[in-house]
């Protein structure tokens, strides 16, 4: 599946996020494809904006470095625009439970103050939102679809659920279109690697090419979803583009679940560095620890016929193969 970048030629285009994991590879494929394509990013060191994200396009982007929560700021962006891909937030589950006044200011009251920009300054943009599947916390059943009890185990979870239902409802009220995707797992080129807190799969590679051991707690039996970045664009890409998503929250996951033992595992073997070993849970983590998620993508497929394209092998070898080139740029050596 290829997806189709007609319906943004000529469009001008907002991500929130953009100097981050998924907003630069978004912006990567949409590069040259669309009228004008806007870079919105605070550079917050522990939240993964990175300048290097966008080399290469660097000429074909607008950079425009401002923080969400900035009222003014969101008023003056979204004038004019056709797309809004709203990517901005705070993803540690560990750090909204240290900190979870500043997760509230940015994944909750920050999707609030951007939805009434777009209300007093452009009603006709479109919205996709990044939701996450923290949102459920403890599955009841697997796989999770969409019409799952949401029950957060963290104050993440709930801030995302908040700031999800915030663009659903200005959707039905305002007229505003807007969809969200609830995401798992993402990894890929470009995410933030110098702390544990913002993606499992990606602290283990930078483990394995540093040659160190991967602790997996509880012996990382737990199974998950496991998404390569081009696909969780291209399935950005398709919401953005169907108006048969407005209003709708889609599930994105792979469709072949993978356990944190056979994922690390996996990592060392491609890296041809690093060890895997079991550790109990530490307190912590233990409280906010879900036990086992996947997804059910029946919808994602049936309404935007969004698929998963690339197996988790060989998103681990594109990964792997990126970082031990440009590790410098990600993290620094000890």
């Amino acid at each position: 599946m290829v997806v189709d970048l007609a319906p943004f030629a000529n469009k001008r285009i907002l991500i929130t996020g953009g100097l981050g994991f998924i907003g630069s590879n978004l912006a990567h494929v949409l590069a040259g494809h669309c009228a004008e394509l806007t870079l919105v990013d605070s550079l917050i060191p522990q939240y993964g904006g990175n300048l290097f994200n966008i080399s290469g396009i660097e000429d074909k982007v607008r950079v425009n470095i401002a923080d969400v929560r900035d009222e003014s700021s969101m008023h003056y962006l979204v004038r004019g625009q056709d797309y809004l891909f709203n990517l901005a937030g705070q993803v540690s589950h560990i750090d909204s439970m240290l900190d979870p006044f500043t997760d509230l200011d940015i994944n909750c009251r920050a999707q609030l103050s951007i939805l009434e920009a777009c209300k007093k300054n452009n009603r006709d943009v479109k919205i996709v939102f990044a939701g996450t599947r923290g949102q459920y916390g403890k599955p009841m059943r697997l796989p999770v679809s969409e019409d799952h009890l949401q029950q957060p185990t963290d104050v993440n979870g709930i801030n995302n659920m908040a700031g999800e239902w915030y663009h659903i409802l200005y959707n039905n009220v305002y007229g505003i279109r807007a969809c969200s995707l609830r995401l798992t797992n993402t990894y890929g080129p470009r995410h933030h690697m110098r702390t544990s807190r913002q993606g499992v799969l990606s602290w283990f590679i930078r483990l394995a090419i540093e040659g160190k051991t991967i602790e997996l707690y509880g012996g990382g039996e737990q199974k998950r979803d496991f998404n390569y970045v081009d696909d969780v664009v291209d399935a950005l890409l398709l919401a953005a583009a169907s108006d048969a998503a407005n209003g709708q929250v889609f599930n994105v996951g792979s469709g072949q679940p993978a356990s944190l033992r056979e994922a690390a595992e996996l990592v060392c073997e491609i890296a041809g560095s690093g060890s895997v070993r079991a550790v109990e849970f530490p307190p912590d983590k233990k409280r906010i620890e879900i036990g086992d998620y996947y997804a059910d993508i029946t919808k994602i497929r049936t309404v935007l016929g969004w698929q998963p394209r690339v197996p988790l092998r060989e998103g681990l070898e594109r990964t792997i193969a990126f970082y031990k080139k440009n590790w410098r740029h990600y993290w620094d050596a000890e």
